[in-house]
């Protein structure tokens, strides 16, 4: 593990599992990823794009069985840096909330950096859970993805789908509408002296 500012490299070996993962919460929003789940690789340049962090991920797993392995322990590697490369919190403006639409579909994020893993999650139609996507992504990899992130980066996660039909536009709202809250949350805000909670730790 190394640590700059915040910025992380992070790996994690499985025996069903191996993933190496970059990640900068100050960057541009780029993004480079190669997880041998197409759809998931899409997920998580969103992720990145619209959160303007820089991430580069690598992995590879057991996919000739099924995904899971794979996202779900992208998710727990990826928890893990985000929680490292924030440090100790000083100054981030913590909260943050987006509402994302796609086309029919419209999802809604609300992220609290909170050092308290909880996550909420909402609204998707019944069925979605074993939708295929992209021929290789069951719908239910979104929480399983959520869950993963939401408690190794120890955040609070209020996610909810106001309204969608289409397995591909109401996984990549939620992503998307995440993403928005989260680079909202992780912000440095000059006006935020130390660490804003009454406790004095986050």
């Amino acid at each position: 593990m190394v640590a700059t500012a915040r910025q992380i490299t992070k790996s994690r070996k499985t025996s069903e599992s191996q993933i190496s993962l970059d990640l900068n919460l100050d960057g541009s929003g780029l993004a480079d990823i190669d997880t041998g789940v197409p759809f998931f690789d899409h997920m998580l340049d969103a992720f990145a794009r619209h959160s303007l962090i820089d991430l580069r991920v690598r992995a590879s797993g057991d996919t000739h069985i099924d995904v899971h392995h794979t996202v779900e322990d992208t998710g727990i590697l990826l928890g893990q840096a985000i929680l490292e490369a924030l440090g100790d919190k000083t100054g981030i403006s913590r909260y943050g909330d987006a509402l994302v639409p796609l086309d029919e579909a419209l999802a809604q994020a609300v992220v609290d950096i909170s050092g308290r893993p909880y996550l909420v999650h909402t609204g998707e139609p019944e069925g979605f859970e074993y939708h295929l996507i992209g021929g290789h992504f069951t719908g239910s990899m979104v929480r399983h993805f959520f869950e993963a992130l939401t408690f190794n980066a120890r955040l609070t996660v209020h996610l909810r789908l106001l309204n969608g039909r289409d397995p591909h536009h109401i996984a990549e709202a939620e992503f998307k509408a995440f993403a928005r809250a989260f680079r909202t949350a992780k912000t440095i805000d000059p006006n935020i002296k130390g660490v804003p909670s009454t406790k004095g730790v986050l």
